[in-house]
């Protein structure tokens, strides 16, 4: 008897140990989630108004639009982890007419608000759910995070070519 209470103890223990790894886990992604919208933030603000229109090339996105487009995705994929609507609909903030500095940097940062406070409301448990994601993808809705993280990362990279066309010097990277 002694030894089953002394089983059912450890696994107890090794269970809240568990929860609480995984609750720190999502502190941290989140953490990361606020890092990124600063860097980005940081993006958005090293570029002068007269750039948002710049296109290296004429077949690529504009400063703006690769800032949109880094915007729509962060809803979208959101959305699909949550199964909630997001406020802006997929494809709707690249298409925005109004590519001013100040309002493009509103909807990107709108963005940002918008993942954090999903990632906030979500519980580890939840994050292991699967959902279906492009209508192809089965993944864990942790995984879902993941990808809209990395592309936001790749197309924030992206714009330091935008900002050294510019003449201006990008922001010091931000990895801690």
């Amino acid at each position: 008897m002694k030894k089953l209470k002394l089983l059912l103890s450890v696994l107890c223990l090794m269970a809240m140990l568990g929860t609480a790894n995984a609750q720190e886990q999502l502190a941290t992604k989140i953490a990361e989630w606020e890092r990124a919208k600063t860097y980005t933030k940081e993006y958005l603000d090293a570029m002068p108004e007269s750039g948002y229109a710049l296109k290296p090339t004429p077949e690529m996105r504009s400063f703006a639009e690769q800032m949109l487009h880094l915007t729509d995705a962060n809803y979208g994929f959101t959305a699909t982890a949550t199964g909630e609507k997001a406020p802006v609909g997929f494809g709707e903030a690249e298409k925005i007419q109004d590519k001013s500095k100040a309002n493009v940097t509103k909807e990107v940062m709108a963005s940002y608000d918008y993942v954090i406070a999903a990632l906030k409301k979500m519980t580890p448990k939840q994050l292991e759910e699967k959902v279906k994601f492009m209508n192809r993808f089965e993944m864990t809705k942790d995984m879902v995070f993941i990808k809209d993280f990395e592309h936001q990362t790749h197309h924030r990279g992206q714009t330091t070519v935008y900002l050294r066309l510019a003449g201006v010097k990008p922001p010091q990277e931000k990895l801690f």
